[in-house]
């Protein structure tokens, strides 16, 4: 019974902090109340910031949207260490720091606090999967500034991070460490239904690739 009560109150915080969506609160504060969902892309994101509003407003959008990922997955973390005397190897451990990050992953694109049209979740999935497991992390930051640099195209390179996230689940956990079965087989599910939903947000962006209108980013800028 107490760990179905943690792994709510997980849920419940992860949503919450996921919600605080920083391209939004950013803007509003610091740009004359402009709503970022109505400039640009419209994507309440770090890319449209940086392209509308400039270089120190993304800096701060990039700050909070990491750093709620983080949160999220460390707050699970103790809460699981210290109420339910959990560690990294449990397989139980390893469900409640994927639900953080699935749970702000949601929050972060279905916003309670802003009509539940948030951004896209490429930063605070990566923030999420550096406390989880820093190999992951490097894997999909890699993937995404090869794309990155190879196509200049954003929404792209996070489309091939957001797929690699599985990938690097099997190769990691099922090939090289050989966790337990009921460990690798809930992070690849979370790892899953995470990208799934990542992808699914790009569904525009994926139609505009495949239309070759797609905008991209010069470096020099």
């Amino acid at each position: 019974m107490l760990n179905i009560f943690v792994m709510l109150l997980i849920a419940i915080f992860s949503y919450l902090i996921g919600c605080v969506n920083a391209s939004i609160v950013v803007t509003k504060l610091f740009d004359s109340g402009s709503d970022i969902r109505e400039v640009g892309s419209g994507n309440a994101g770090f890319t449209n910031v940086l392209r509308t509003k400039g270089k120190k407003l993304a800096i701060c959008t990039f700050a909070i949207d990491f750093a709620k990922g983080v949160l999220a997955v460390y707050l699970a973390q103790i809460l699981m260490t210290f109420c339910l005397g959990l560690c990294g190897d449990s397989p139980i451990f390893c469900f409640g720091e994927y639900l953080a990050c699935f749970s702000c992953v949601l929050g972060h694109v279905y916003t309670c606090f802003f009509g539940f049209k948030g951004g896209k979740a490429i930063l605070t999935t990566w923030a999420a999967t550096l406390l989880i497991d820093w190999r992951i992390f490097l894997v999909l930051i890699s993937v995404f500034l090869v794309v990155l640099i190879l196509s200049k195209i954003v929404s792209l390179a996070s489309i091939c991070a957001a797929l690699t996230f599985p990938v690097t689940i099997v190769i990691f956990y099922f090939a090289i460490d050989g966790n337990d079965s009921s460990k690798r087989i809930i992070a690849l599910l979370f790892a899953v239904l995470i990208s799934t939903l990542v992808i699914y947000r790009h569904r525009k962006n994926i139609q505009r690739i495949l239309n070759g209108t797609e905008s991209k980013i010069t470096f020099h800028k």
